[in-house]
Parts: C-alpha cells; structure tokens; sequence
C-alpha cells in the first residue's frame, strides 16, 4: 500500500523573468501540483530561506523541499548561494538542482564540490523543458524520499 506524499514547495531561483514564465508553463503542461514559487537571485533566495526582509513570515514563505537554481545571477550568483546554504546546519538537506545555460565542466565539477545534487543544463525548446520537469518530478516527488 502505497502512501500518498504531500506536494512540496519547490523555489527556483533565477533572474530571467522568461525562464521562470516558461518553466511555471512547463509545470502546467506536465500538470505538476505543486507549489512554485520564484526568488530572482542569489540574496533575495537566501532572505527567503532565512525568512528575512519581505520573507520575514514563515507562512507566506514555507520552507521548499526542493531549490531549481540558477548559477548566473546578479547580486549573488548561484555558486554563492549554494555554497551559504550548504554550509548551514539547517538549510543543507534541502536537495539543490542546478538549472542553468552553462554547460562548462568547471562548474559543474564545483557545484557538485559544493553540494548540489543534480546539474541540468536548460533546454532550449519548450517541449524539452516539459519533459525535464516530468522527470524531476518523477524522481525528487515519487522516487526520492525527502
């Protein structure tokens, strides 16, 4: 008997506003139930985590079960940002998946040195990003316990 798990508050961070239009579309199209929710960079992704400035009530900023990050970002770009919530106690369990354009081997080694757990490298057509989230759905939400 299998038992039915909770839809989790996934947080993506990234600052290109047509990136977070098409994934919140491709969540739609892959009928994904979840609540997603958008951060625009690196620090405004750690005051949500750390329920600072306009995040400073936990209820409208629950903690995510799953981050989808960016790397270039303004501010503080995603390597930072991993490496901050890698290094606190508490933030470290929350399973990180790098979605970015870089496809250069020298970040993907340092972010998986950093604590990410997944690197995908964003697709460029719509259909592929649909497909990308019906399988992050697939293994983060059915496969992996959290």
């Amino acid at each position: 008997m299998s038992e039915k798990k909770k839809p989790i508050t996934i947080l993506m961070a990234d600052d290109d506003p047509d990136d977070r239009f098409m994934t919140k579309e491709a969540f739609k199209e892959a009928m994904l139930i979840n609540d997603l929710r958008f951060v625009e960079d690196g620090e405004e992704l750690l005051e949500y985590l750390y329920h600072r400035g306009r995040y400073s009530d936990p209820e409208s900023a629950p903690r995510p079960g799953l981050i989808l990050l960016d790397l270039n970002m303004p501010r503080k770009d995603g390597r930072e940002a991993l490496s901050e919530i890698k290094a606190d106690q508490d933030l470290r369990r929350i399973p990180i998946v790098i979605l970015t354009t870089s496809k250069a081997e020298e970040d993907i080694v340092r972010t998986y040195d950093l604590g990410s757990n997944s690197y995908i490298t964003k697709p460029v057509s719509f259909e592929s990003l649909v497909t990308i989230m019906k399988a992050l759905s697939k293994y983060w939400l059915e496969i992996v316990l959290l």
